[in-house]
């Protein structure tokens, strides 16, 4: 059977195939630690199934439209406001079934064959896929951990030519954790200042989950904004991952394409979601808070346990619920019958012996590194590193 060349043009995300292969052992008896967690391990804040509950009980039950029901529009606006002072109206705001989708959206939209997106490594594995999808070319910065994986102005205006149509980030970063200060997206912000035709997507999921302080966006330079993409959604924030809901906030134009695209894909997200995703928008963020607090204390643990693993070479996340250890340390060594010779072989490594699951930094764009969630139970998360720093122990 001959099946279409776009499934050529882009590989299976690596998050996905690390807990599919978790599932799969975990079927066979294996007790399997998943370290490679993309979502929080909290339930849904109650007032936010309350608001589902009353809209399922009050018949919301029928199509939405494309670019979300108009209080949910008129929510986002106001989220937009509280938490981060930047100004939209409901027409510069289309909502969509996950940011993933909102991220597609925005790619196909702006992204024509050949067209360059400048991508800081590391960076979510969906982001080159995307570009792929749309027959662009990925421009990959790399970033270290001696420069906390952050791209620097000098790095960007390199980066940057003709062909140069978006640049693409996230803050705070899955997976490295980075997050830009007010002062970093200002010397970014100086170099796209000299380049204006480019877009800037700015991937804020992790907005909430912060460490180091206040959450800072680039949109709030009003000279760019309407060169600004942003996108979000309600999965990390409000452990809303199965309910399905991401926005993002544009210029009139950018949003009107997306949402023509949208319309031949999945039209509007689910009715109930988007009367949940009210509540959530425009109600007490205290259970967010407190979600935050508990990852910041098993961000600590982690870390300590993470440093105390031989050869690692770590950057403390200020953000999102991972770390992204360097393991070069590793590469080479064997424990008889297995060798590590890279990253990928490392997590496989770990899950068939240690049976705990993480990713391989390949998918993030920086080969040397390996993705650990903390997305995960105290008790679980003490107990995997204790599987993995004993599995270590047995290469040479």
């Amino acid at each position: 059977m001959q099946l279409s060349s776009l499934l050529d043009r882009f590989n299976e995300p690596e998050t996905l195939k690390m807990a599919k292969m978790g599932r799969e052992l975990r079927a066979k008896g294996i007790d399997v630690i998943d370290l490679s967690l993309g979502e929080p391990d909290f339930d849904t804040p109650q007032h936010i199934k309350d608001a589902a509950i009353r809209a399922i009980n009050d018949n919301w039950s029928h199509y939405t439209p494309v670019a979300g029901f108009m209080d949910l529009r008129e929510a986002v606006c106001f989220k937009l406001k509280r938490d981060n002072g930047l100004d939209y109206k409901p027409e510069n705001i289309l909502t969509s079934t996950g940011a993933k989708q909102s991220l597609a959206n925005a790619i196909l939209a702006l992204v024509d064959e050949d067209d360059e997106v400048i991508i800081p490594t590391p960076y979510w594995v969906t982001y080159s896929e995307l570009v792929k999808i749309a027959r662009g070319k990925v421009v990959e910065i790399r970033t270290t951990v001696e420069n906390s994986f952050k791209t620097t102005p000098e790095q960007l205006e390199a980066a940057i030519t003709p062909r140069t149509r978006v640049f693409m980030f996230s803050s705070p970063c899955n997976p490295s954790g980075a997050v830009y200060s007010k002062e970093e997206l200002a010397g970014l912000a100086e170099v796209f200042r000299k380049h204006p035709g480019i877009i800037i997507l700015a991937d804020e999921i992790y907005e909430y989950i912060n460490f180091v302080g206040k959450h800072e966006s680039i949109a709030q330079f009003a000279d760019l904004k309407d060169r600004v993409v942003l996108i979000n959604g309600l999965s990390k924030g409000f452990a809303m991952t199965g309910w399905r809901l991401g926005y993002i906030a544009a210029n009139t134009t950018i949003t009107k394409a997306c949402e023509k695209i949208q319309g031949q894909f999945t039209s509007g997200a689910n009715s109930i979601t988007q009367k949940a995703a009210v509540a959530a928008l425009t109600g007490d963020l205290k259970p967010s808070l407190e979600m935050t607090a508990e990852f910041k204390r098993r961000r600590e643990k982690t870390l300590a346990l993470v440093n105390a693993i031989p050869g690692f070479k770590c950057f403390a996340p200020e953000g999102a619920f991972y770390v992204f250890p360097d393991v070069r340390y590793y590469f080479g060594k064997s424990n008889g019958t297995e060798t590590i010779h890279n990253a990928a072989d490392f997590s496989m490594y770990l899950l068939n012996t240690a049976h705990v699951s993480s990713v391989m930094g390949d998918a993030f764009g920086e080969p040397n590194c390996v993705r650990f969630s903390f997305a995960n139970s105290m008790t679980n998360i003490e107990r995997a590193w204790v599987r993995i720093a004993d599995a270590l122990a047995k290469l040479r």
